[in-house]
């Protein structure tokens, strides 16, 4: 990303957030801004100002609504990763979201999530999918009984983790492939411009997607028809056990917007605010038939890259050994140090400098969450199980796959 020249500003080094938490909402977010949100387009830096600050335009109300969805998400990622470690019954299994919950959350808060496939925006999402689907609306405990295949879960047991959707918010579904996701929600752009809906199609992908085919047909497709698409690259540093920099030569993934000649956004993927704003301004530019943006958020994930070999009941991140990354991938004070801009304690200081909440109000709501959490799984556990036979069910359109025995 290029500087922009009137702010002086290190866009890779976001430390304003402590500097500014005295200041008023507006001044906030003008240098949160410039600071993690500054876009260029084939070369041209653009000025905070034209960017926009959306936030400021947030009610008390959905400020606590967002603090309390990167609540939910944080809490159902620990919930679930302490039954995977301590319950032998459990059969869930999951790509861990903790440590990302800003970006989900602050995409999702940018756009429309209700009125089913043909007026909420819609968002398709990863191998990594909890916190998007949270985030967008999708309800808690049948999301829960789905991960432990339960036949009453959100798609009857059938999708599991890497494969549920819920169309009713405009959560088209997760992608256990790496890759192809965005090909698809492109499809989806493309029909809702010719129905000429006024509804955005956003699309979360990793770091490890940049080296893919359909990131760049994605980017260009989306580019050539001015579709109303956002691409959100989550880049968490790895895809599975290796540095993103063995596969992409820049720094910055979002610098590869400048080929396709849309907005390539670097922002602070810690911080709900700078999120938001971000996709705020996509939305706006997509809704207004501006075409595609390309958001970059930088991040970390806290857990390892499947389930949680390395973590301890109780304890948030994997710090231990993977024995699935053959070697330790990477260094234990790298996460200790991403833990300390943790987008939780973020999203609550800036409600508390912003005096939307006090400390104990933010105690009190992560009380409720926790709750609801746990209620959600002790739900989920007294559901039927699905019936081995009924993986044969939905396999084509019409009709029933015979059950075969093969010796």
């Amino acid at each position: 990303m290029l500087e922009n020249p009137d702010c002086g500003v290190d866009h890779h080094r976001v430390e304003s957030r402590e500097a500014t938490l005295g200041t008023s909402r507006r001044g906030f977010l003008k240098i949160a801004a410039l600071a993690g949100a500054a876009i260029s387009v084939s070369g041209y830096a653009a000025r905070a100002d034209e960017i926009g600050f959306w936030a400021k335009d947030l009610t008390d109300q959905q400020l606590i609504d967002m603090y309390t969805t990167i609540l939910r998400i944080r809490w159902h990622e620990r919930t679930m990763a302490d039954k995977m470690l301590t319950d032998p019954n459990y059969r869930g299994y999951n790509h861990f979201y903790a440590g990302q919950e800003a970006i989900a959350t602050g995409v999702c808060a940018a756009l429309r999530n209700a009125g089913g496939v043909m007026r909420a925006d819609l968002i398709y999402s990863t191998h990594r999918p909890a916190g998007h689907a949270l985030a967008k609306g999708v309800d808690l405990k049948k999301m829960v009984a789905e991960m432990d295949f339960r036949a009453t879960g959100l798609n009857n047991g059938y999708a599991a983790e890497m494969h549920i959707c819920d169309p009713e918010v405009g959560f088209m579904g997760a992608d256990g492939m790496i890759g192809p996701g965005p090909v698809i929600a492109t499809g989806s752009a493309f029909a809702v411009k010719a129905r000429g809906s006024d509804q955005v199609v956003v699309n979360f992908g990793g770091d490890g997607t940049y080296a893919t085919p359909h990131f760049h047909s994605t980017l260009n497709n989306a580019a050539l028809l001015k579709l109303p698409f956002i691409y959100v690259l989550e880049n968490n540093l790895y895809h599975q056990y290796a540095h993103y920099s063995y596969s992409c030569p820049m720094k910055d993934i979002a610098d590869a917007a400048r080929t396709y000649r849309i907005p390539g956004v670097v922002v602070d993927g810690q911080d709900m605010i700078q999120v938001y704003n971000a996709a705020r301004t996509a939305v706006e530019r997509a809704r207004a038939g501006e075409g595609p943006t390309l958001i970059e958020a930088k991040t970390y994930r806290y857990y390892n890259h499947w389930g949680a070999p390395g973590a301890k009941p109780g304890e948030l991140g994997a710090f231990g050994y993977d024995p699935l990354a053959i070697s330790s991938f990477r260094p234990e004070r790298e996460l200790r140090d991403w833990m300390q801009r943790d987008p939780v304690n973020i999203a609550r200081d800036i409600l508390v400098a912003w005096k939307v909440i006090d400390r104990d109000k933010a105690e009190a709501i992560e009380a409720q969450v926790r709750q609801e959490v746990t209620d959600a799984f002790a739900w989920a556990a007294e559901q039927p199980l699905c019936k081995p036979e009924d993986g044969l069910k939905n396999v084509f359109f019409e009709g029933t796959v015979e059950a075969r025995q093969f010796g």
